[in-house]
């Protein structure tokens, strides 16, 4: 269905993990443009940006973005959510596409 999840990769390094992902989806044809990127660590600068090549609208991690990834996140128009975990997060960055 729509929940459920497309790609799954693990890594050591978090920028590795997100590579994988997003590689993985251009292989296998899976559409990342208007997706959910989730990442269990802090969203980076660098992070944000390959969600945005990718065309990925939301982008979120476990912890805190960096100050550099929320400033990228709004200015190429990846909504930014943080402290994601269970029902509770924290939205940073173009909020209208996350229902409240």
């Amino acid at each position: 269905g729509a929940h459920d999840l497309a790609i799954v990769r693990e890594d050591i390094g978090r920028h590795n993990a997100v590579d994988k992902v997003l590689g993985g989806a251009l292989v296998l044809g899976i559409e990342t443009a208007g997706a959910l990127l989730v990442v269990s660590s802090r969203a980076s600068f660098e992070i944000v940006q390959k969600a945005a090549v990718s065309e990925v609208s939301v982008l979120a991690c476990v912890s805190a973005p960096s100050s550099l990834a929320i400033e990228a996140a709004d200015r190429l128009g990846v909504t930014l959510v943080g402290f994601a975990r269970g029902r509770r997060m924290s939205i940073y960055t173009h909020a209208h596409r996350i229902p409240h």
